[in-house]
Formats: structure tokens, sequence, C-alpha cells
């Protein structure tokens, strides 16, 4: 047998080896009455489960909050193919399939809340550190992400934040009009609006974020990211930035983006200086 399978041979068994280490699984995420009715009974809310092995749980989780233009999900590229790469670093990965508004703008965050209390009470059973839950959030999954970052208190505000090319504004400028009329509708109120821009929602308290996008996305106006990060700074919450030169919006855990490599290792790097 050539070297070079003899290689590929012994990855692959490793890698079924880390599989099999790992633990997954799905559940509800709500026991009983749903909060916010959107109306939709086939619209069911779900936590996909990715834990890490016990031996290698370090005690840190995330929850995932995929993106869509609050419209519908990217449940595999910004959800559930991030799992190995989390895993892999001892954090347990948690995958939200969340409500669409529908004409009720508070279902998503409810949902995003219900699943961050959801990991801080299966702490135990998950070895999960109840103060080392964070949320992960893509394009208007990443206003979902600020939104509870930003808003919620309690057992539901996350530890930090980790934004991909995230809507964060309503401002009409300067968001994603789709996102925008999907979660408040074409014709909100401004004050809707002002709650709903995350840049204008920050205070000293809000959790350290990290915020990754693409220098020519066209989609999600890239002055989202760079604004709330520049409110982070100015009220002294660690932050960092990452603006790549190009690959446009939606790039994910897509493995032919151009800077999918740096990408992954800025993300591993900002995760482990904390």
């Amino acid at each position: 047998m050539k070297a070079s399978r003899i290689v590929l041979t012994l990855a692959l068994v490793l890698i079924s080896m880390a599989a099999a280490a790992q633990k997954s699984f799905d559940m509800k995420l709500w026991n009983g009455a749903m909060p916010d009715d959107n109306g939709d009974d086939k619209d069911t809310p779900m936590l996909k489960v990715f834990l890490p092995a016990a031996d290698k749980a370090t005690g840190r989780a995330v929850v995932i909050c995929p993106g869509g233009g609050y419209e519908h999900l990217c449940m595999d590229y910004e959800g559930t193919e991030w799992a190995p790469f989390f895993n892999d670093m001892g954090i347990a990965a948690i995958v939200l399939k969340y409500r669409m508004p529908h004409g009720v703008t508070s279902v998503p965050a409810s949902d995003a809340e219900q699943a961050m209390r959801t990991v801080r009470a299966n702490a135990k059973a998950w070895h999960v550190n109840v103060a080392d839950v964070g949320i992960m959030g893509f394009s208007a999954g990443g206003h979902l992400a600020s939104t509870v970052a930003t808003h919620a208190k309690g057992d539901a505000k996350p530890d930090f934040q980790i934004l991909f090319y995230p809507v964060i504004t309503m401002a009409p400028a300067y968001t994603h009009m789709g996102s925008h009329d999907n979660l408040l509708g074409k014709n909100p109120k401004k004050k809707a609006e002002q709650l709903y821009s995350n840049d204008m929602q920050v205070t000293r308290s809000t959790p350290r974020a990290c915020i990754l996008l693409a220098d020519d996305d066209n989609i999600v106006l890239p002055i989202n990211g760079v604004n709330y990060y520049t409110e982070l700074y100015r009220h002294d919450v660690p932050a960092s930035i990452y603006v790549y030169p190009s690959g446009g919006h939606g790039f994910g855990m897509r493995s032919s983006y151009k800077y999918h490599v740096e990408m992954l290792l800025d993300l591993r790097a900002w995760l482990r200086s904390f």
C-alpha cells in the first residue's frame, strides 16, 4: 500500500473514532405552549445538540443561529457543518432552528433566549460551564445573535458573541431590507427600527464579540459590522473584527471560500484568547 494511502486510511480511522466519541441529538426547544405565537403550527423550533467527548469538553458552549433573512434557515453551512470545528476544540455546539416572525417581531428572539436558557439548564449533563455560553449568528442570524447579546438578561444573556456578516441596523439606508421587512414589517415605526438597531443598544455590559465579514459584501453592507464594532469599542467591550478582501455574502463553512482556512484560524485564535 502506498504511503499516501496509508496516511489517508489512518486519517479516516482517526476521524471516525473522533466522531464516535462525540454525541449528537435533537430536542424540542419548548415543552408545552410556545410564547409569541407566529401563527404557523408547522414552524417548530428545535435544537440540534453536538457535544464533544466528555474528557475533551472545556465547559464552553455556543448556540448557533443560521441566517436566511428571517424567511428561511441555512441549517447546513451556517449551522450543523460548524459542529466538528467547535467539538474539536472541546466546545459544545447547539444549532438553533428558530421560528420565522410571520408578523410577530419577538418570535425569533424568544426562541434564541430559550435556547440560551436550555443550554444552561442542562449544563451539568452536557459538561457546560454556565458562565461560558456564547451565541453565534450569520447574516439575519447575526442580527438575532446581536439582539440577544444586547437585549437579553439573566440566564438568556450570552457570555460572548460571534457574528458573521451580520445584519445589525434596521435603518433603511444600511440594513438588509429583506430581513428588515420580514422582522418588522414594511412600514414599521421608527421606534421599532431603533430598538432593533443593535449598534444603538450596546452598553458596557454587552458581551465580548468577534465579527467576521468580507469587504465586497453587497447584500449586507459591511458598515453593519463595522458600526457595531465601533460601538463596542466606544463602550470598552472587548471585540475583534476580521474583514477579508473578498468573498461576498454567505460564505459560512463553505470550504470553497478563498479565505476559509484563514477565517477558521482567526476564529480559533479568538476563541483561545479568553
